[in-house]
């Protein structure tokens, strides 16, 4: 498994993401990690194990306490492979909205040009009428 591969599936768990969005903030102790959570210390542990394998945490030791904090590198590493669907989407969009622009610019022209008819057939047709004596 790729590191990359390893980070999304660690990313996969909704209470894995909300570690990292607390971890964002800063630093923690895994005792703060575990509070909002209804689960064990070993079960948060065990996502934590799962972050820290993924690359995407670390964990320290000082005395009694063992901070966890955030690694942005494997966080670049997604954002930089992202980034190429996100232009590749980006650009797709642009082309889609361009050529709606262009369908959309022709619909009010043929629908101009239909109105404009219509109302050259309604002259002829008053014409012809008046012609024969009657006006519409």
């Amino acid at each position: 498994m790729t590191s990359l591969d390893a980070a999304f599936s660690a990313l996969a768990d909704p209470t894995r993401r909300a570690i990292l969005a607390r971890l964002a903030r800063g630093e923690t102790s895994v005792m703060e990690l575990a509070k909002p959570f209804d689960m064990s210390l070993p079960a948060v542990s065990k996502h934590l194990k799962v972050l820290e394998r993924a690359g995407l945490i670390s964990r320290g030791r000082e005395a009694q306490w063992r901070p966890c904090r955030i690694e942005p590198r494997a966080l670049k590493s997604i954002d930089d492979w992202l980034d190429h669907y996100r232009r590749f989407f980006d650009q797709s969009l642009d082309r889609l909205d361009a050529y709606l622009q262009k369908l959309q610019a022709g619909e009010s022209v043929s629908a101009g040009g239909r109105a404009e008819k219509s109302a050259s057939r309604t002259r002829k047709a008053r014409t012809k009428d008046k012609s024969h004596g009657r006006t519409k």
